[in-house]
């Protein structure tokens, strides 16, 4: 359709071969109801009006579409085949108006994220989606008073959450819930051959307090088995330097200032390219579930629609 389109772009259309476009609406409606009194209530008109655009139509194509049966009305054999016409050309130009309505009114996307999640999963991908999507615009906010879904501020967001959500929001699952220690293979070089899980709390680890709610080193250790009391006076506080983003801390972990924990995707790309390792193999499943949301209303919106099947074909 767009190659006949460009092609003729500049050829003049002979208007006057044209029917009286208005009389086409009551046409359609009566064709595909079988009555003119149904058309005239679909479209708001009276009964009169619908049957002087079906006759100023018969005039102008210089023949009959209907066929009076008492009561009654079908279409005739000529009647049948502009119907096909009609609706094809209708719902032509039905989806073209929309789609020019829709490139022209629709708000960008407010797409909310944390910090980590923007720069080290989000934010690198996004031109992917600009070029399978180039109608729909993006802004992506990492702000947030904390871990839940801001609703007033952004139309869907990935979120971590630890408990139900409220029933006007729909919920779709979307990373798993993994926590695990990394550090680089420079750190670990300096550690023993034969590590073991419960000799971390013995080297620098990196925390942030921000999450801390949601998985820390006391969580990840007792997962373990081992308990870790930081008053019993037979043992010491677990070494930890505090920051406020998970980014922050894979960066330390990355230069060798310690070993951070990751719940979720964030060091894929650096534990293949080989910049960070895994020290010990536990792994813990954090106290919440990593997922897409959005409130119900949104869930037929196209570009909701569009945003969550790209972002689960990235998963």
């Amino acid at each position: 359709m767009k190659e006949q389109l460009n092609e003729s772009a500049f050829e003049q259309i002979d208007l006057r071969k044209l029917p009286p476009l208005k009389a086409l609406k009551g046409f359609e409606a009566t064709a595909r109801l079988a009555s003119v009194r149904g058309a005239a209530e679909e479209l708001n008109l009276t009964h009169p009006a619908i049957s002087h655009q079906i006759q100023t139509l018969e005039e102008s194509l210089a023949c009959k579409l209907f066929i009076r049966e008492g009561r009654q009305i079908r279409l005739t054999e000529a009647g049948s085949r502009y119907y096909q016409f009609v609706r094809q050309a209708l719902n032509i130009l039905i989806a073209g108006t929309e789609e020019v309505r829709d490139n022209i009114s629709q708000p960008a996307l407010r797409v909310q994220t944390y910090v980590t999640t923007s720069i080290r999963w989000l934010a690198p991908r996004l031109n992917k989606f600009r070029q399978q999507h180039p109608d729909i615009g993006l802004q992506v906010s990492t702000y947030s008073a904390d871990w839940r879904f801001d609703e007033k501020h952004a139309d869907i967001a990935i979120i971590y959450k630890t408990q139900p959500l409220s029933d006007h929001l729909s919920w779709q699952p979307f990373f798993q819930s993994k926590v695990f220690p990394v550090c680089s293979p420079e750190f670990l070089a300096k550690l023993p051959d034969q590590l073991e899980t419960h000799d971390l709390k013995n080297y620098p680890l990196i925390s942030v307090y921000t999450e801390n709610k949601y998985w820390s080193w006391q969580n990840w250790f007792e997962s373990a088995g081992i308990n870790h009391k930081p008053d019993d006076k037979t043992q010491t506080s677990l070494n930890c330097m505090d920051v406020d983003t998970l980014a922050a801390a894979l960066e330390m972990a990355i230069i060798g200032e310690g070993i951070a924990l990751v719940n979720g995707p964030f060091a894929d790309k650096d534990l293949a390219s080989g910049r960070l390792v895994i020290p010990v193999e536990h792994t813990a499943k954090g106290f919440g579930e990593w997922g897409i949301v959005c409130h119900k209303n949104l869930e037929d919106d196209k570009r909701i629609k569009a945003f969550i099947a790209w972002l689960l074909d990235e998963q």
